[in-house]
């Protein structure tokens, strides 16, 4: 147990001698040591987190959206994009953009998903994210960036067809 020891003797005629007073701390040290080993059997660790993914019907069955729900965009390379409205296009209707901050494809987002809320009363905008292979993946990252930042609940990473990969040949 822990004890002090402070022993004074007195004689007389004399001063009285102090001596220095001793602290026993291996109590403390093992009360130490028991706490710490409760706290770390105690504390819950953080649980990974994960994005939820979902997977395509098994069925076959292809989406079918109305064209003004729909925003194809096809990232190119040197940070270009190519948009245009709805899922299946004409080559007259596709439109060139970047991740320019002003004018860029952003705003591109921002006009289709308000012409969505105006038309249908809701935010189901979906966005059909197609990437060249000449695009790099940052440009990939950067388009998902910009799927949390104007809150596009509804998009998804799509093949490319051969008419699309022309759309940046000059």
């Amino acid at each position: 147990m822990a004890e002090m020891n402070n022993q004074q003797e007195h004689r007389q005629g004399r001063r009285s001698i102090k001596k220095s007073t001793r602290v026993d701390m291996t109590p403390m040290v093992d009360l130490g040591f028991l706490l710490i080993t409760f706290f770390m059997l105690a504390t819950t660790m953080s649980k990974p987190r994960s994005m939820s993914l979902i997977m395509p019907r098994e069925d076959g069955d292809s989406m079918s959206l109305p064209a003004k729900q729909a925003l194809t965009v096809i990232l190119g390379q040197h940070n270009n994009i190519a948009w245009y409205e709805g899922m299946e296009n004409a080559p007259a209707d596709v439109h060139y953009t970047t991740f320019a901050n002003n004018n860029g494809i952003r705003d591109v987002i921002v006009r289709q998903k308000e012409a969505v809320m105006k038309f249908y009363g809701k935010n189901d905008l979906m966005i059909l994210i197609k990437a060249n292979p000449e695009a790099n993946y940052k440009n990939v990252v950067d388009i998902l960036d910009e799927m949390a930042i104007n809150k596009i609940d509804r998009y998804a990473l799509v093949d490319l067809t051969r008419e699309e990969a022309t759309y940046f040949e000059k």
